[in-house]
């Protein structure tokens, strides 16, 4: 079988929606090479997770690569996709120098050649994200092993979002939360909180495909098996008192969640964030103040920001 190659140039923080749009478009896979994975690639003695070279990457944004089966694909798909990814400035995002190349590839075992360059990596004191296949052993009593199956699409870890909201959780999941995870993709999060002591643990997302991710990879996970997946348009319809709310989505949509969160977290409740670009830091942080949450912190790596604001006591 012959392989039809839709590569498209496009701006960092429209990486996920790109994606997005080409997974639901019909394609078998995806790959990603974003200047912001090789720079922000973490490196604290124990190993990371790429074996990255430089000069693989474009000097700036992202190539985001998708692969459909030559027997399904047809002109239509790529004007859709092309439209949809036009969509996107509509929202505020970003999606320049928009560049698309299309070549015909062999089939060979691109499937699964990415192998031999990912490894485990140790995103915090105790989560360490290791690939499915990988035979690795706890370096200390603490350290929690969260396993992946980083060939699905959704996120597996790497990027500088996911890192601060792995971090966020460690930080404030303190043992037997509810905790409601947002846009889940590939259920890192849910199964991170899991791996921290959480309780009950709720996986929304709103794409089938990114749900069939989650459910996968936390089978991969024992300790993670009782996290409940489901497909929903963000915290619509969720009658809940939850002790965090966690969402790795973009800027333009954590706005609407703002008063879902609120509704559904109990005074003192957490709403971590995270996948906000430097430039709509002020934004989401003027939304949260004017929906009365706290700002207890603020985390940022490179362009990236994650906030944890706080619902507020009853007595306050």
């Amino acid at each position: 079988m012959n392989w039809i190659e839709v590569s498209v140039q496009t701006a960092t923080e429209a990486v996920d929606a790109v994606s997005n749009i080409l997974v639901e478009a019909g394609s078998e896979g995806v790959s990603i090479e974003d200047i912001q994975d090789f720079l922000n690639v973490p490196d604290d003695g124990f190993g990371q997770i790429w074996s990255l070279n430089r000069a693989d990457f474009l000097e700036e944004g992202a190539l985001v690569k998708a692969y459909f089966s030559e027997s399904l694909f047809s002109p239509e798909i790529i004007s859709t996709i092309k439209e949809q990814i036009l969509n996107l400035e509509l929202v505020g995002l970003s999606i320049k120098p928009n560049i698309f190349t299309i070549s015909e590839v062999a089939e060979t075992n691109w499937a699964t050649a990415w192998k031999e360059y990912y490894h485990s990596l140790k995103i915090t004191r105790f989560l360490t994200i290791v690939p499915n296949w990988e035979d690795y052993h706890p370096q200390h009593s603490d350290e929690r092993i969260i396993r992946l199956d980083p060939g699905l699409a959704f996120g597996t870890g790497t990027h500088p979002t996911t890192i601060l909201s792995l971090q966020s959780l460690e930080n404030y999941v303190r043992g037997n939360e509810l905790v409601l995870d947002v846009g889940t993709g590939s259920g890192v999060l849910s199964i991170a909180a899991k791996a921290l002591g959480a309780g009950d643990v709720f996986a929304y997302d709103l794409d089938d495909v990114a749900v069939k991710s989650a459910y996968d990879n936390i089978k991969l996970n024992d300790y993670a098996l009782d996290v409940k997946v489901a497909a929903n348009n963000l915290l619509q319809d969720i009658k809940m008192n939850a002790d965090i709310v966690v969402a790795n989505i973009l800027a333009e949509i954590i706005s609407p969640l703002i008063p879902q969160a609120w509704s559904v977290l109990k005074p003192g409740g957490l709403f971590l964030t995270s996948g906000i670009i430097e430039t709509k830091k002020d934004t989401i942080l003027f939304e949260l103040k004017e929906q009365n949450f706290e700002i207890i912190q603020i985390l940022q790596m490179k362009d990236w920001v994650a906030v944890i604001a706080k619902k507020p006591e009853e007595d306050n």
